[in-house]
């Protein structure tokens, strides 16, 4: 079955970089665009950004646009965000997930995606 599995979350101070990892299996994963998701404590999970199956298109929500990166190796059946510039309000729990379509067709949209991975931290503070 599908499995996505997260890592390389953290503690790091404003300004500081992270590189987050989403390993993927149970399916053919360069046929597919992936996402990645974060909720923070108390809110809704928001969107963050989408690659699609080529990984010639991507999106980012305009609060991480130019500061975050994501990237895909097919070779490695991994999809990458490297986090910059990183803010206190970036402090949530990551998540990678996909709706299994070739195109970011769900956008940012939580609702359209139904293969998701367990999640991992990361902290911004001083």
């Amino acid at each position: 079955q599908v499995q996505l599995v997260e890592s390389g979350g953290g503690s790091v101070q404003p300004g500081g970089s992270l590189r987050l990892s989403c390993a993927a299996s149970g399916f053919t994963f360069r046929d597919y665009a992936i996402a990645w998701f974060r909720q923070a404590p108390g809110k809704e999970r928001e969107g963050v950004a989408c690659i699609n199956k080529s990984g010639g298109e991507t999106e980012y929500v305009d609060s991480v646009e130019g500061r975050f990166t994501i990237s895909r190796d097919d070779l490695k059946n991994t999809v990458y965000l490297e986090l910059s510039s990183l803010k206190s309000e970036d402090t949530a729990k990551y998540y990678c997930a996909t709706d299994l379509r070739e195109e970011c067709w769900g956008g940012l949209k939580e609702a359209f995606y139904d293969h998701w991975g367990q999640g991992t931290q990361v902290t911004v503070s001083l």
